[in-house]
C-alpha cells in the first residue's frame, strides 16, 4: 500500500490538469483500485476504464505505452519503414488519445498516418499493409461500456500484434517512467514538419472496393428490394456500412436515428454490443414499425455484427454460431457454383465458436483449422498460408462473438465485409424463397442440432482479479463430472496444446457429446464460460445446458 501511496501522491504532483478533480476526489479504495497496478499490456493492447492512475486510460498510460511501442519500431525496423498507421472510433478521448499517439510517433522520427475522421479497426488493417506500415494503433474498447477505452496494437501484416511481439513491446514499455520516459510532439507541430500525414480518402475508397470482391452472387437473382433496419450503434460503421450497401444495390435502408451519430456515452445502449438484445432493443422497435426484412447492427468499431430476422410476428436474434454458421455455408455452395472454390480450401474458426461448423465444412471438403480465442489468431494463420503462397485457401474465418471474414484482405474480423454478405445471403434466399431461419433449420435438420451459450462473469477491481485466478485454480484442482455428465477428457492450454501458444483456457469435454470452457477475458474484467451441448432438439438441449451452467457455477464459486 506504502507503494501505491507514493505513486499517487506523484500524480497529484505531476498529473495533467485535466486529471488533477478527480485524483483529489479519490476516496483510498478508489485510489487501490487505481493505482495496485499498471493497466496490463499484451496481445490485445491496452484496455481500461477512463480515469486518473497507473490502471487507468489517461493521457499519460497512452503516451507511455506509445513511446514503448515507437522504441520497439526504431529497434525492428529500418528508417524508411518507420511508419504507423493510427485510426479511433467514437468512444470518449479516442480522438485525444489518437492525437498523443501520432505525437509520440512523430517526437521519434516515426511517420504517423492518421485517418481524419473516425474509422472502423477493419479500415486501420487494411490501411497499415496499403500504406506499408511497421505497425497500427487502433484507440478503442469495441463493444465495452462508456467507462472504458483501449488500445490495440497491430503488426505490420495487419493482425494484432504477436505473443513475442507485445512481450517485447511490454519491455519497453515497462522501462519508461510514466510521466518523464515518453518524447512529446504536439500534433499541430506534427502535421506542419510532415511527421504526422493524413490518411488520404482513395485508401478507403480501395478498401471498400476490395470488400465488394467478396461477392458471391455472380448473375445470379437476388432480391435487393428487401426492408433493411441498420444501427452502428453511435459508432464508426455509419459510412463505411451504408455506402459499400447502396454502391452494391441495397437501397431499402432505414439506419436507428438515436444511434446514427458518434457518441461515446452510448446514451440509447449502455452496453454497446450486438451480441446483447438490449443494444439491439431500439433496432427492433425500428424493424416491428417498417414491418422490416432484416435488421443489421454493428459495435462501436465496427468489427463485429449482429442481426435478426423474421419469426413469426416477431423477430428472432441469431447468435453469432448460428450467422457463422450460415454464412460458412453459403459460401461454400456459392462457390462451388461459380467455380470459385481453390483446392484444398481452409475455415478458421476459435476453439469456443460451435462444432458445427466443422461438419458443415467437411461437407464441402472444406479443411477446419481450430484456434485460440481471439480473432488475432484467425489473422495469423491467414498469414501463414500467405507466406506459404497459399493465400487463396482461405475462405471464411469466424467466432462465435459475431466476427466474421470471408477473405483474407484484412487480417481482423470485419463488419462493413459481414454486413454486406448478410445481406448478400438474405437477398440470395430471398429470391428462392426461403428465410434464414429455414435456411438455418434446414441446417440443423442436415447435421443435428447443437446449443451453444456464453456465460460472463464480472469481476471488477483488484479484488475481483483474485477471486478469477481462485476460480481457475479451482477448476485446475480436478473435476470427475460437472451436472452428471463424466468428464472424459480435459484440455488445458496454459502449457500449450496442439501447436497452440500457451492461454490460460480450459476445455472440459464431457459424455455425450457436451463440452465447457472456461477462460479470464484478456482484455475485460470477465471470467467467460461457453457451453456447447448437442441434442435431438431445443427444447432438451436448452435442459441439459442448464444443467450442466448450474453446477460449473458451483464448482467456479460463481453465484449464477
Amino acid at each position: 500500500m506504502s507503494d501505491i501511496q507514493t505513486e499517487y501522491r506523484r500524480w497529484l504532483q505531476r498529473a495533467d490538469a485535466s486529471l488533477q478533480d478527480e485524483l483529489r476526489r479519490m476516496s483510498p479504495e478508489q485510489v487501490e483500485d487505481a493505482f495496485y497496478r499498471d493497466l496490463a499490456f499484451g496481445t490485445g493492447g491496452l484496455r481500461g476504464v477512463i480515469g486518473a492512475g497507473t490502471n487507468r486510460m489517461n493521457v499519460h498510460t497512452v503516451a507511455k505505452a506509445s513511446q514503448g511501442l515507437a522504441n520497439y519500431v526504431v529497434k525492428r525496423f529500418p528508417p524508411h519503414l518507420r511508419r504507423i498507421a493510427v485510426s479511433y472510433d467514437s468512444r470518449i478521448l479516442s480522438d485525444e488519445f489518437a492525437r498523443i499517439a501520432a505525437g509520440v510517433f512523430a517526437a521519434n522520427d516515426i511517420q504517423a498516418m492518421i485517418w481524419p475522421r473516425l474509422m472502423p479497426t477493419p479500415c486501420l488493417s487494411w490501411a497499415v499493409r496499403a500504406l506499408d506500415c511497421a505497425a497500427g494503433v487502433m484507440v478503442t474498447a469495441s463493444h465495452n461500456p462508456a467507462k472504458y477505452n483501449g488500445y490495440k496494437v497491430y503488426g505490420p501484416d495487419g493482425c494484432q500484434i504477436t505473443t513475442e511481439a507485445a512481450a517485447e513491446i511490454l519491455a519497453e514499455i515497462e522501462a519508461l517512467d510514466v510521466f518523464d520516459g515518453p518524447r512529446r510532439m504536439s500534433f499541430d507541430d506534427g502535421l506542419v514538419s510532415g511527421r504526422i500525414g493524413w490518411i488520404q480518402n482513395r485508401v478507403l475508397k480501395r478498401y471498400l472496393e476490395r470488400v465488394k470482391r467478396e461477392s458471391l452472387l455472380g448473375d445470379d437473382p437476388a432480391d435487393r428490394n428487401a426492408t433493411i433496419v441498420y444501427s452502428p450503434l453511435n459508432g464508426t460503421g455509419l459510412e463505411p456500412v451504408t455506402r459499400i450497401l447502396a454502391e452494391c444495390g441495397y437501397a431499402n435502408v432505414t439506419v436507428v436515428e438515436e444511434q446514427r451519430d458518434p457518441d461515446g456515452h452510448f446514451p440509447t445502449c449502455p452496453y454497446p454490443n450486438p451480441e446483447i438484445r438490449e443494444a439491439m432493443a431500439l433496432g427492433l422497435q425500428y424493424a416491428e414499425r417498417l414491418n422490416a426484412d432484416l435488421l443489421l447492427a454493428t459495435d462501436p468499431d465496427c468489427d463485429r455484427c449482429g442481426i435478426a430476422v423474421r419469426d413469426g410476428d416477431g423477430y428472432r436474434l441469431l447468435t453469432g454460431n448460428e450467422t457463422g454458421v450460415l454464412l460458412l455455408d453459403y459460401v461454400c455452395q456459392r462457390r462451388i457454383a461459380l467455380g470459385r472454390m481453390p483446392e484444398r480450401p481452409v475455415m478458421v474458426k476459435t476453439i469456443v465458436t460451435t462444432d458445427m461448423a466443422q461438419r458443415v465444412a467437411a461437407r464441402y471438403g472444406v479443411q477446419t483449422v481450430n484456434v485460440l480465442t481471439g480473432f488475432k489468431y484467425i489473422g495469423e494463420t491467414i498469414g501463414r498460408l500467405e507466406a506459404q503462397g497459399e493465400a487463396d485457401r482461405y475462405i471464411f474465418g469466424f467466432e462465435e462473438s459475431y466476427g466474421y471474414l470471408t477473405g483474407g484482405y484484412v487480417r481482423d474480423k470485419d463488419a462493413v465485409d459481414a454486413a454486406l454478405m448478410i445481406c448478400e445471403m438474405f437477398a440470395w434466399y430471398r429470391a428462392r424463397g426461403v428465410g434464414l431461419l429455414e435456411r438455418l433449420n434446414q441446417l440443423y435438420a442436415e447435421y443435428g442440432y447443437c446449443l451453444n451459450t456464453l456465460h460472463s462473469y464480472q469481476f471488477e477491481g483488484a479484488a475481483g482479479f483474485r477471486r478469477m485466478q481462485q476460480a481457475m485454480a479451482a477448476l485446475r484442482g480436478g473435476v470427475a463430472e460437472v451436472g452428471g455428465r463424466k468428464v472424459e477428457r480435459v484440455l488445458d492450454y496454459a502449457p500449450g496444446l496442439d501447436g497452440l501458444p500457451k492461454a490460460d483456457v480450459l476445455k472440459l469435454l464431457l459424455e455425450g457429446g457436451a463440452s465447457l470452457v472456461v477462460r479470464p477475458s484478456g482484455t475485460e474484467p470477465k471470467l467467460k464460460l461457453y457451453a456447447s451441448v448437442s441434442a435431438m432438439d431445443e427444447k432438451t438441449a436448452l435442459a441439459e445446458e442448464a444443467r450442466l451452467v448450474g453446477d460449473i457455477e458451483k464448482i467456479l464459486g460463481i453465484n449464477g
